[in-house]
């Protein structure tokens, strides 16, 4: 799963990066830890020129209480055993909660990296993961939906990244599935509505983990509360030998404020 991730590029970057602008501005705010509930940017389907600030998990519209699907399974009930040489159904195109948004409510979830733990121990034993080359900020494969509260008439848009079996570097994180990263040429078609829907589950494959490396962090991360670059410092090697600076190191020039 994709239980936490990192946002800390700036409104600027972002709006270049994925050719938007920000009309409400004052509602990013840096994030090194974003978890469930929180409100996070996207580019979502309904607007493709704006960046937008969805709710970080899923509610589907039919819903009769607020849910916080935080990811969906690209195999749906398929791959229960979670094999990586799986390539068989997609089934997240019939399941009840996403067959919907999978459909025509897609999303890019802005993210400079995310976290993740092994299987067993999870954010226990807590890895940053990250593109190599400084490719940042990137875009997480997502789903979105809208909400309304019959109670208070409060309209909530939220939204859940779509995981695939584990790449080797999750596995050698000790972790069973991977976030689905978009190639920035895959962006603007997974945010069209129209996009034929075998094309869509084509680009539900694990990136490519040449493109990609970890290292260990402190375990304080599992509070989602707890937020700062510190976070992000490494307490120990990388999981692929290399000789950049972590994202730690960039954030930290960057000037971002614990």
């Amino acid at each position: 799963m994709c239980g936490r991730y990192i946002t800390v590029s700036k409104i600027k970057t972002i709006e270049k990066r994925f050719n938007v602008t920000a009309p409400q501005p004052e509602l990013y705010t840096p994030n090194t830890n974003v978890s469930h509930g929180e409100r996070a940017p996207v580019v979502a389907s309904d607007k493709p020129g704006e960046l937008q600030f969805f709710q970080f998990g899923f509610t589907p519209f039919w819903a009769q209480k607020q849910f916080y699907m935080i990811n969906a399974r690209a195999e749906g009930d398929y791959n229960k055993e979670d094999d990586p040489a799986f390539t068989g159904t997609r089934g997240i195109i019939n399941k009840p909660m996403f067959r919907k948004s999978i459909r025509s409510k897609r999303c890019l979830v802005v993210a400079d990296a995310f976290i993740e733990g092994p299987k067993k121990e999870k954010l226990s034993k807590p890895y940053v993961v990250y593109l190599k080359d400084k490719v940042r900020p990137f875009a997480l494969a997502g789903i979105w939906d809208e909400w309304v509260n019959k109670q208070s008439g409060e309209v909530v848009h939220s939204f859940a990244i779509i995981t695939t079996v584990s790449n080797d570097l999750l596995q050698r994180v000790g972790h069973h599935r991977s976030p689905v990263i978009l190639r920035p040429e895959q962006e603007r078609d997974w945010i069209n509505p129209d996009l034929a829907l075998s094309e869509v589950t084509a680009m539900l494959d694990p990136c490519d983990p040449a493109l990609m490396n970890a290292y260990p962090i402190d375990p304080q991360i599992k509070n989602p509360r707890a937020n700062g670059v510190d976070l992000l410092k490494p307490i120990g090697e990388r999981v692929y030998s290399e000789y950049e600076y972590e994202i730690y190191e960039e954030v930290k020039l960057e000037g971002m404020k614990s």
